[in-house]
């Protein structure tokens, strides 16, 4: 067994203060988006979406990012999945990336709404079509007695829509997160890390740094 107390790392790459931030915190974090791909970050929109049960007990999963604007930050799941029940019946989440390469992570919270069912379609539309298919195949979160029976499922719509197209599943589409709070976090030398906090507040973004 490792000995995990020994197990760490000194942050020393970059650093954030107040003068260096954008006041929109969508902005910042565009900014920092499009330098996680300048660097090659692996996954860069995977992201840690975090919500709540029907019995108050939080769960989380990964899962990508698929747009975002100053409205918010889109997702796109099946609506009957675990995450898709929580969030209809808790529409809040939080939603965290880390970008190791980079010694940075972002923290968001927010409220949660379906997307449009145009904008789904728009993004359905574009996907793979092996994608197309496994969210016709897949029940997903469901109990299933084995892998052969996905794998079924999926050879036999394949064989049926050959030469057609897949229309989006009623039961699959977007999530908008709109966040009330942004933390974006840069890893510094001695674990004085930088946090500076966006917080909405009658419709205007406040800014504050946070102790590490």
């Amino acid at each position: 067994m490792p000995n995990l107390a020994q197990i760490r790392k000194e942050y020393s790459l970059n650093k954030m203060d107040e003068s260096s931030i954008l006041t929109n915190p969508f902005k910042q974090f565009e900014k920092w988006f499009n330098e996680a791909l300048a660097a090659k970050v692996m996954e860069p929109n995977a992201m840690n979406l975090a919500t709540v049960t029907e019995n108050n007990r939080p769960t989380a999963r990964t899962v990508l990012l698929k747009g975002f604007n100053d409205k918010g930050f889109t997702f796109y799941t099946n609506y009957g999945s675990n995450k898709g029940k929580a969030l209809e019946q808790t529409p809040f989440c939080a939603i965290t990336f880390f970008w190791p390469e980079l010694e940075r992570q972002i923290r968001i919270e927010g409220s949660v709404e379906r997307g449009s069912p145009k904008d789904a379609d728009e993004y359905f539309k574009s996907r793979p079509r092996e994608s197309q298919l496994g969210a016709w195949a897949s029940p997903q979160s469901t109990v299933i007695s084995s892998r052969e029976i996905i794998e079924q499922r999926y050879k036999l719509l394949e064989q049926k829509m050959l030469g057609k197209t897949l229309e989006r599943p009623k039961q699959w589409g977007g999530y908008l997160v709109k966040p009330f709070l942004i933390e974006f976090w840069q890893g510094r030398p001695s674990r004085l890390h930088d946090r500076i906090q966006y917080t909405l507040v009658d419709s205007a973004w406040k800014v504050n740094r946070l102790a590490p």
